[in-house]
């Protein structure tokens, strides 16, 4: 419905796969507030022609091997493109055999499409990073001319699910800005903020954007608050009724056994005849429908197609790649790994027994010409700490690979020039 507007051990798979192709030469604000003026924001310049994709490996070479090198390539690029993947492959496995769970990781250097895999091509759970898609969605209708990011939505008391972020405390009908809004979303990870999106735009529309841009890779993406009606439903199926205020309740118990009593009395039904008998069972239940799941090489390239300009128009990419680059969940992840002066625009996600950090890396400083795509996530570990030290240890890895050290590319966003963004966002051309 669509809401109105007010104005790691035995049998680990690993698959790497390298491209040494070029692609064609080209070139910390606080939160905004509920009703926002328009900011000054860098516009990024129109996209490359094309962006190099990795040589597909060939379906007979042994896991682990490389695709052949582009002759056109440098001979010293070349080296390095062979030389990174391989030493981050083999740290990932390090730091997969140290970790209780399990996790996946996809990098791509995108100034010359090598990419290293390490389970990449498995369906992982995304928690919170679909909300990127969720913006692009939102960013779209503003481009069409539909809305502006000034334009308001009412907070009613049937929006609220539980999470992080400030929109839930602002009372029923308080007019939120679509700015606000957004950036809730994506730098505080605000459930209730992203479902009032979707509300607006229509989660349909979400999943026909994502498929537009990659057909395949992605399942399913539902509201954040049917996230929580379908893993509780597992244990009761009446629970697909749960409304905001029982997301709260729920929320505020301190153990499952005191979430299931919540749920017991809400559907007068004994715990005797829950279909699991456990949060933790309903939830690996939920996860193995593998809604709000992809795997790590499809939402790469998404990022990849952000970053290339494919999907928004120059200020809508430039506004969203600014709000990623202010995120303030996940501060011990991939980014406490990165050695500064490496700046990540990236969306955290966090869920019982699954974490996730994807983004795009650049060096505007040191290493004006790198612009990297990562997409990783955790899975099967109860622990907060120990998977973000996990996705830490990726950072690290992905440091110490020699990525981040080969010269010779130009940054094109390092030409970005700043200007206002529009009441009105200008269409696609």
């Amino acid at each position: 419905m669509q809401r109105a507007l007010a104005a790691s051990g035995a049998g680990l798979a690993l698959t790497l796969t390298l491209n040494a192709a070029h692609a064609a030469a080209g070139a910390a604000a606080t939160t905004a507030s509920p009703v926002a003026a328009a900011t000054a924001l860098p516009v990024a310049p129109p996209p490359a022609p094309s962006v190099p994709q990795a040589l597909p490996k060939s379906p007979n070479a042994p896991a682990g091997s490389a695709a052949p090198a582009s002759s056109t390539a440098p001979a010293a690029s070349t080296a390095a493109a062979a030389d990174w993947p391989a030493r981050l492959v083999t740290e990932l496995a390090r730091v997969d055999a140290r970790f209780p769970g399990a996790i996946g990781v996809y990098v791509r250097d995108l100034d010359t499409g090598v990419e290293a895999s390490y389970h990449a091509e498995e369906t992982w759970y995304l928690a919170s990073t679909v909300k990127i898609p969720i913006a692009l969605t939102v960013l779209r209708t503003i481009e069409r001319g539909e809305h502006t990011l000034d334009s308001t939505l009412t907070l009613r008391a049937t929006d609220y699910v539980d999470g992080t972020g400030e929109t839930n405390s602002h009372p029923p009908g308080t007019k939120l800005t679509l700015r606000y809004l957004i950036e809730q979303m994506i730098v505080h990870s605000d459930n209730t903020a992203s479902d009032m999106l979707i509300d607006m735009v229509g989660i349909n529309e979400v999943n026909a954007l994502v498929r537009s841009i990659i057909p395949k890779g992605f399942q399913r993406i539902t509201s954040l608050a049917d996230v929580r009606r379908h893993a509780y439903s597992q244990i009761v199926p009446a629970a697909m009724q749960l409304s905001g205020s029982d997301f709260l309740l729920l929320k505020k118990q301190r153990t499952d056994s005191a979430r299931l009593e919540i749920l017991a009395d809400l559907y007068q039904t004994p715990p005797k005849q829950f279909q699991v008998k456990t949060v933790g069972a309903a939830f690996e239940a939920y996860y193995a429908t593998h809604l709000n799941s992809a795997r790590l090489d499809a939402y790469g390239e998404l990022l990849a197609k952000l970053m290339a300009g494919k999907i928004l128009a120059p200020t809508s990419t430039a506004y969203l790649l600014d709000v990623m680059r202010r995120v303030q969940t996940g501060q011990q992840r991939i980014k406490a790994g990165l050695a500064p002066p490496a700046v990540f625009a990236h969306k955290t996600g966090t869920q019982r027994a699954r974490t996730c950090d994807s983004g795009i890396i650049t060096e505007p400083t040191a290493y004006p010409g790198k612009r990297i795509v990562i997409a990783a996530c955790t899975r099967g570990d109860l622990s907060v700490a120990r998977s973000d030290r996990a996705l830490k240890q990726v950072g690290e890895a992905l440091r110490t690979s020699g990525l981040l050290t080969i010269e010779g590319f130009h940054d094109p966003t390092a030409d970005l020039i700043p200007v206002a963004v529009p009441r009105t966002g200008a269409a696609r051309p």
